[in-house]
């Protein structure tokens, strides 16, 4: 039976091996001040390990520790200190989905690009709740979700991932951004590759300027009134592999249920969520070598 012991001993190795150059001996991030006994990796490989097992209730998650002699021998840490050292280490989150997402996929140069609707909070309360709207910069805004034939209020998750289902980038925006801006996030680090889109990517304009600038060729199907439609049936199966992640992450990792009350919070969550996928994924390439996408089973 899994239990969040032995699935943070698990991961903790792959945290400390894929930040070694990031950290001292310790397992710390370089920085003034006494050095922690539970270290920089250990509360990232902790808030991941809850994550997995779908403990995304800190208050649950600390009623668990509080009675484990185990993680007292680590270090007992206490809940205000792990909340804001974890919202603290958001950037080095990047990071490690950087440095697994390139040992999982390095040569590969066929993307999924695609986005997610994340929802704070109901319509009707949209106006009157004050989460996440400390800055006008960062504050959720309507959106619409076409898949889903409705309006939201909150952020939109922009992702790319590899063709065997690694995530590779990933962007939190406000609800009114449309995808296909999120293309000129990507375009530097995806050079000389295809990615496939859905419609909300159609733009002549743009496919044509990412060719002849980047070499980036990007296929989106056409509408029923356009003609000379090149998007091979092959793509939209193709494409059934980020909807299948953004499942699991629905399902498993609980995306769209949401405890934050500001927005490093909630990014800090999502992409907690997002890097704990994928430490399953490379526990079960390189450690139990299986089928990367059996995440359910990965610990």
């Amino acid at each position: 039976m899994r239990n969040i012991e032995s699935t943070f001993m698990k991961m903790l190795p792959i945290v400390e091996n894929a930040l070694k150059d990031l950290t001292d001996s310790f397992g710390n991030i370089p920085k003034t001040g006494k050095k922690p006994k539970f270290s920089d990796t250990k509360v990232m490989a902790l808030s991941l390990a809850a994550e997995f097992m779908s403990l995304d209730s800190e208050n649950r998650l600390f009623n668990i520790l509080n009675k484990s002699s185990f993680f007292i021998r680590h270090g007992h840490i206490e809940r205000s200190v792990y909340n804001r050292r974890r919202r603290n280490l958001y950037y080095y989150y990047n990071e490690l989905l950087d440095s697994l997402s390139m040992q999982l996929s390095p040569e590969e140069n066929a993307f999924i690009i695609d986005s997610l609707p994340i929802e704070i909070c109901r319509f009707a309360r949209a106006k009157r709740i004050k989460i996440c709207k400390t800055d006008q910069d960062t504050a959720p805004e309507f959106g619409y979700c076409a898949a889903q034939k409705n309006t939201y209020f909150g952020y939109k998750l922009h992702a790319i991932c590899s063709i065997t289902g690694v995530f590779r980038q990933v962007t939190i925006s406000k609800a009114n951004i449309a995808d296909i801006h999120y293309l000129q996030d990507i375009r530097d680090n995806f050079t000389n590759s295809i990615i496939i889109g859905d419609k909300g990517y159609l733009s002549h304009e743009i496919q044509l300027d990412l060719f002849q600038k980047d070499g980036i060729r990007l296929f989106t199907p056409k509408r029923s009134n356009q003609k000379h439609n090149q998007y091979p049936p092959i793509f939209r199966k193709l494409r059934k592999r980020i909807e299948t992640s953004f499942s699991q992450l629905c399902d498993q990792f609980m995306m769209k249920r949401n405890y934050a009350k500001n927005f490093i919070g909630l990014a800090t969550r999502i992409m907690s969520k997002i890097v704990s996928l994928t430490v399953a994924q490379y526990q079960n390439k390189f450690v139990n070598h299986n089928h990367i996408n059996f995440v359910k089973y990965a610990f």
